[in-house]
């Protein structure tokens, strides 16, 4: 039988990896991960349940709130509140930060930026979802911690990673050295290593955008779809086309599979400060992801992986 490495067994045997830790990121992790075994609890029975449906309110985005958008935030923000590792929580759901200034966090070094549940609007149909994270130190050194730390650059993370609710659980994530996938257990309520070092293949054959705005897209991506769809044994064109609806699964495919994920940028109606947080949630944290792979690109008011 083969060695079972657990989640938390990983993150104490790659602690050395980083000087500055004292155990503080392991906790955290494990602060993520028990919120992402509950949400995925709630996401398996989902149909079973009072779960499905709008709440009647909208979310930064100006999209319909779900209320599993709402359980799955209230989850995060319980278990990183009670972890005392985190000193600020950065969320779609939320119009504003959320400082932590308990006593158990007194000492807390972390910042979380989360979407909860990112694709939530697909839960009705059974479709794959998932929650995004990216994690940084604060930059302040005591007292509360301020907005505009949650600001800071891409490269500055500690760690980003993913969750995907789907035919089976998978938590993954990256500390800029390497990207590794662990995937639930429910028999005995862990995520164990499955996908260990995960390496996009070089060439790809899946492209990945909503193809229903494609009157919008600027002329360079009309030209490049068109490409993709282009009959050419040499380069094996045409490319599939595969768009889920759901960021983290399409991004998951093409990061296991090979492939470019196109997504547009948020359009000028909905609030300002949606661009700041997206790009701290979703685009910081799944750029990362790719870089280790060195496959990442970013063009205008495009982000292409």
């Amino acid at each position: 039988m083969s060695k079972v490495t657990t989640l938390g067994q990983f993150i104490i045997e790659k602690q050395s990896d980083f000087p500055f830790a004292k155990g503080g990121f392991s906790r955290l992790i494990r602060d993520l991960a028990i919120a992402a075994k509950i949400v995925h609890r709630e996401v398996n029975k989902a149909g079973l349940v009072n779960i499905l449906g709008e709440t009647g309110e909208t979310n930064i985005q100006g999209e319909e709130v779900k209320k599993l958008d709402v359980f799955a935030n209230e989850q995060f923000i319980a278990a990183l509140k009670a972890g005392g590792e985190c000193c600020m929580i950065v969320s779609e759901e939320n119009d504003d930060v959320i400082p932590i200034e308990s006593e158990v966090s007194k000492d807390a070094q972390y910042i979380v930026c989360i979407d909860p549940l990112d694709g939530s609007s697909n839960i009705d149909v059974n479709v794959s979802v998932g929650t995004i994270f990216a994690i940084y130190r604060r930059t302040s050194e005591s007292g509360c911690c301020g907005a505009g730390e949650a600001l800071q650059r891409g490269v500055e993370q500690v760690a980003a990673g993913y969750v995907i609710y789907g035919s089976s659980t998978m938590f993954v994530y990256t500390t800029g050295k390497g990207v590794n996938g662990f995937t639930l257990d429910p028999s005995i309520g862990e995520f164990c290593l499955s996908h260990p070092d995960i390496k996009t293949p070089v060439t790809g054959k899946f492209y990945s955008v909503n193809e229903g705005n494609y009157v919008h897209f600027p002329d360079g991506v009309k030209k490049y779809i068109k490409y993709c769809q282009e009959i050419d044994d040499a380069s094996k064109r045409p490319y599939s086309s595969r768009y889920i609806g759901s960021m983290v699964a399409d991004f998951h495919r093409n990061l296991l599979k090979g492939g470019i994920f196109i997504y547009r940028r948020a359009m000028a109606r909905r609030k300002e400060n949606y661009a700041s947080s997206t790009s701290v949630i979703h685009c910081h944290s799944l750029l990362s992801r790719q870089e280790e792979r060195q496959q990442t690109e970013r063009t205008g008011s495009w982000i292409c992986r």
